[in-house]
């Protein structure tokens, strides 16, 4: 059936139900599993009344500190993983645009579906904040199990 699992992970308590679920199914069929997380560009400087006194963070200390994360909830997958005796291997990638990246990440390592975690937004806040996991959903060649 599926032999490489993507699960992609923001670190949330969401996403560790998502990753569990992924983990599960990858010692079931004996697949491997790929974690993935995206890390934020760079913000754009928003300048109001109160700027002068926010400390400035530059561009390079913003990446480390994106990194530090990535690396941090990477490793929560690398032990769910290792505790279930499934092969793992994780990565991170910067992008504007995460399902885009999740969608890229699986394509480039191949993988047969995409695991991930849905907040299940309706309505207004569906509309205004959009859903990555609808998008992948909406985009994405590689079939995706929506964990909630």
């Amino acid at each position: 059936m599926y032999k490489n699992i993507l699960v992609a992970t923001d670190g949330s308590k969401l996403s560790a139900k998502a990753v569990k679920a992924a983990v599960d199914m990858a010692r079931d069929l004996g697949a491997k599993l790929t974690g993935f997380y995206v890390m934020h560009e760079f913000p754009s400087q928003v300048y109001t009344d109160g700027a002068s006194f926010a400390k400035y963070v530059t561009p390079k200390q913003y990446l480390a500190t994106e990194k530090e994360r990535a690396a941090t909830v990477l490793e929560g997958v690398e032990r769910e993983a290792a505790k279930a005796g499934v092969d793992v291997t994780t990565t991170a990638a910067q992008d504007q645009s995460p399902f885009e990246a999740i969608i890229e990440a699986a394509r480039k390592r191949k993988c047969d579906l995409i695991v991930m975690a849905s907040h299940g937004r309706r309505g207004l806040s569906a509309l205004l904040l959009g859903s990555e996991t609808q998008k992948v959903l909406t985009h994405s060649k590689v079939p995706v199990l929506v964990v909630r």
